[in-house]
């Protein structure tokens, strides 16, 4: 099964203290590259929230964000921080003395300078934490990976497409192939008629000779064979692998590549050129299109 490395996904879920939410968002990348955005007081359950999205997700870069709304009050405790509230104090009463100041400093005052009554989360069980969390973001990557795997099937089916066009081209090319070396006999004894007498006997086993040199050195039969050995690769890899790789398919095309260089640069005929042109532009459109492959 074929997936794309670009997808996204989403979950949600509240246990009575808490309202979750989870996003999965993901684009093609070299590596599995995993980051995860949450309340930093979560930040303990970080491991186990990229070991599910591994479970799913094997290469691409991954932005993980997750969201946790309060909505009981156990779950909040106000803690007061008296050592930094008497600091205040000190450095208050200090300044009223040096300037004559003879303000009171209340305890409203007081209670909000920074930190001296802080909302912490009671997050004291943190298995119980982390099961919580691991509810929307499975329910996130699995939405994920649904839609990377709708994605994946149009790539492959375009591949598959491409695929079935060069195959076309490395038909055409063989065709053409067959010809050239007849075509370069005729016209080589047509030259050798226009430089000598018609009287004279043309040098037949010469023209053989020069006509095999020609056809080996623009033999292509081998880069044709490979071309279509690497298109049955891929198809084997989109239809019959369990775990399609992107890395092993990017190979092939490269492959398929040097091979169609290959088959134009030893190719003298204008219409083999044009026809591997049209087949390196197609090639590279499935090398496109594996980039986002997983």
């Amino acid at each position: 099964m074929i997936k794309s490395m670009t997808g996204f996904g989403r979950g949600e879920y509240n246990d009575g203290k808490r309202n979750i939410i989870a996003e999965i968002k993901s684009v093609n990348h070299r590596y599995c590259d995993i980051s995860v955005k949450m309340p930093r007081r979560y930040s303990f359950a970080e491991d186990k929230i990229k070991s599910i999205v591994k479970e799913t997700a094997k290469r691409g870069k991954i932005e993980v964000s997750v969201i946790v709304e309060s909505i009981a009050e156990e779950d909040t405790n106000i803690m007061l921080n008296t050592a930094l509230a008497g600091q205040y104090y000190e450095k208050l009463t200090e300044l009223g003395k040096l300037y004559g100041l003879q303000n009171e400093i209340s305890t409203e005052y007081l209670a909000g300078l920074p930190d001296v009554l802080k909302a912490v989360p009671n997050v004291e069980d943190e298995d119980e934490i982390i099961r919580t969390l691991s509810v929307p973001v499975r329910e996130a990557a699995v939405s994920h990976d649904k839609m990377r795997i709708t994605e994946g099937a149009k790539l492959a089916e375009d591949i598959l497409y491409r695929g079935n066009i060069i195959l076309d081209y490395v038909n055409r090319v063989e065709e053409v192939s067959d010809k050239i070396t007849a075509a370069y006999k005729d016209k080589l004894r047509e030259r050798i008629r226009e430089l000598i007498d018609s009287a004279v006997e043309l040098p037949e086993e010469r023209i053989i000779t020069e006509a095999a040199i020609f056809a080996d050195k623009s033999n292509v039969t081998e880069e044709l064979v490979r071309l279509r050995s690497h298109i049955k690769q891929l198809e084997d890899i989109i239809n019959k692998s369990s775990q399609p790789d992107g890395k092993k398919m990017d190979f092939i095309v490269q492959e398929m590549n040097r091979e169609a260089n290959t088959t134009g640069s030893k190719s003298a005929d204008i219409g083999i050129t044009n026809i591997v042109v049209e087949m390196k532009s197609e090639i590279e459109k499935i090398r496109e299109q594996i980039q986002n492959i997983e």
